[in-house]
């Protein structure tokens, strides 16, 4: 254990200096050893000792976090530089975030103009034409060096997570443990030192399949399955939705618009985990690290609070939450786990390969792994801007603006996130919804959440179903289908019977927002722990004898507006 406040190790929960609460977040520093030519690292418990624990010998600072180059990224860095291939095939080589490297311990920068400059259409010839000398024979004998140098920090790092592992997973039933498998190198860390810490090669893998994947990731996945031919291997995949199809009319993603994470990954997983599980809690082991982002710093290693985790029927757990990217991969080398050949190439992390989070350099790689795909996307984006009005689109893509993109402006479908409505002047507390489509009883099983439908009660004259409280029996709701000047088509809903009737306004707007506005996302399945919402091609419907009635589908800090499409197509005016 740490104290992050006295800088000082203990095995105590609390510090015996301050009494404050302790964790496993040991910080770090990487060092180098200029005898060894690999990097050391060090535990800020012992970070005066500057000393090799390999061959003994005093060592320099070298940077905060560390990854090994592949030889294949070193092979596309040398020509880059304008030098041979395997010019620097003997040296050990190593990167810091970004394009920075270490050739020998002495720092290199592959700078922004390098790469706007750089000839991508030779480039990619070369990585081809120099596959077959490339070579790992010295990499592989700097790899040996690191994991001997580093073998206490992993010893540590495998203790800890193990512990962790066996006494989280206790509070569980085995057969509702679940490993998440994105085919990055997170995840399959994660997915390794579970299988081993519970003894279970049998555990039930979910890999999201958002259709989007790195070729490599695909391929890493099918080897993945045969290499552990007793683990439940399950996909999820959205097969109702054409990606490229969805992003004419909502707009591509953008950094604070990730429609495509609810509808093509976190969605898919739910309906898995409701086939499997039904309303049953699960716990759910992610590869989510601390170091990653500012985002992810704030997370709890265990999280199952509604507000924090994406599918309310899991509770999940982090095992390898404080590990640092040179753990990550000291514990693939000295493991000799297999893993995506996507960070052979250079790539420091591996989601969907047109993600808006990847960075210059990532574009840069796929342009010259993924040439076609790149292209084409490059190409969608510049369309799209047009068609939104920008003035300069390709300035307007190239330069990254897009990834910055908020809210629905120039797209049609804005026009559905818009709650229109009148008051009505002839019943008290009733508003007249303007829909975007015909009213059917699609709309009106969107109230259950909110009591058990009696349609009985209605005035049948008037097609009016009643809602009444699930516990008292009493009339709540009032919705039937309406005629309005000025609205094509409407819906009238009054509330009764009830001490806050704007607030149980607000929620019903939501649900006229669900019906005007969905795009099938499937965020609303995943915020339901019961499994009660399913969302179809044509059809949005919630089972009334699953639905438990706890609102979170109605509840502004789930759903902002009851509906993510407020969230991605909302605009100023």
């Amino acid at each position: 254990m740490w104290c992050k406040f006295c800088n000082i190790e203990t095995n105590e929960s609390a510090c015996p200096i301050c009494g404050k609460q302790t964790s496993e977040d040991i910080p770090i520093e990487v060092y180098w050893c200029d005898s060894c030519k690999v990097p050391v690292i060090k535990q800020m418990t012992d970070i005066r000792k500057t000393t090799c624990t390999r061959c003994g010998r005093e060592m320099k600072y070298l940077a905060k976090d560390i990854r090994p180059v592949f030889p294949e990224e070193r092979l596309l860095m040398e020509r880059i530089l304008g030098k041979e291939a395997n010019f620097y095939a003997q040296d050990s080589v190593w990167a810091s975030t970004g394009s920075k490297y270490y050739i020998n311990g002495k720092a290199k920068n592959i700078t922004k103009k390098m790469y706007k400059e750089a000839n991508i259409e030779q480039l990619s010839k070369d990585v081809v034409e120099y596959k077959s000398i490339n070579t790992y024979e010295y990499f592989d004998q700097y790899v040996e060096r690191f994991v001997e140098a580093n073998r206490d920090r992993l010893n540590y790092l495998i203790d800890e997570a193990t512990e962790f592992v066996r006494e989280t997973a206790a509070k569980f039933k085995e057969e509702n443990r679940i490993i998440s498998f994105s085919g990055g190198k997170d995840s399959t860390v994660t997915a390794d030192v579970v299988t081993k810490a519970l003894s279970d090669p049998s555990l039930v893998h979910i890999f999201g399949n958002t259709t989007l994947e790195f070729p490599t990731t695909l391929e890493y996945a099918k080897r993945f399955r045969e290499n552990h031919p007793h683990a439940i291997f399950q996909v999820a995949q959205n097969k109702e939705q054409i990606f490229m199809d969805m992003v004419d009319v909502i707009g591509p993603p953008a950094r604070m618009m990730r429609w495509c994470c609810s509808m093509f990954k976190t969605g898919p997983i739910t309906r898995v985990l409701n086939s499997m599980y039904r309303n049953q809690q699960v716990l759910t082991f992610y590869g989510i690290r601390k170091s990653e982002s500012v985002s992810r710093s704030k997370y709890n290693r265990v999280e199952d609070s509604a507000e924090s985790v994406k599918i309310n029927k899991q509770t999940v757990a982090a095992p390898i939450f404080f590990w640092f990217d040179v753990d990550i991969w000291l514990y693939i080398l000295a493991e000799k786990i297999d893993f995506n050949d996507a960070y052979r190439y250079g790539y420091e992390r591996v989601g969907c390969w047109l993600c808006p989070n990847n960075n210059d350099r990532d574009i840069f790689l796929t342009s010259i792994y993924m040439p076609e795909r790149s292209k084409e996307w490059r190409e969608f984006l510049i369309s799209f801007a047009k068609k939104i009005g920008k003035p300069d689109p390709e300035e307007y893509i190239d330069s990254g603006a897009w990834k910055a993109r908020q809210g629905g402006n120039g797209l049609p479908a804005a026009q559905d996130v818009k709650i229109k409505f009148t008051n009505c002047t002839t019943e008290e507390h009733a508003k007249i919804y303007k829909l975007s489509r015909p009213f059917s009883d699609e709309l009106v099983g969107m109230f259950v959440p909110f009591g058990r439908l009696a349609p009985e009660l209605g005035r049948k004259l008037l097609h009016e179903t009643i809602v009444v409280d699930i516990r008292t029996n009493v009339p709540i709701i009032s919705i039937q289908p309406f005629k309005e000047d000025g609205f094509e088509y409407a819906v009238k809903i009054r509330t009764m019977n009830v001490a806050d009737h704007d607030a149980l306004q607000r929620k019903a707007g939501y649900q006229v927002r669900k019906f005007n506005a969905c795009h099938r996302c499937l965020k609303c399945e995943s915020v339901c722990k019961a499994g009660a919402i399913t969302v179809m091609a044509d059809d949005y419907f919630i089972n009334p004898d699953r639905c438990v009635h706890c609102g979170q589908c109605v509840n502004q800090k789930i759903l902002r507006g009851g509906c993510m499409m407020d969230k991605y197509l909302r605009t100023k005016d």
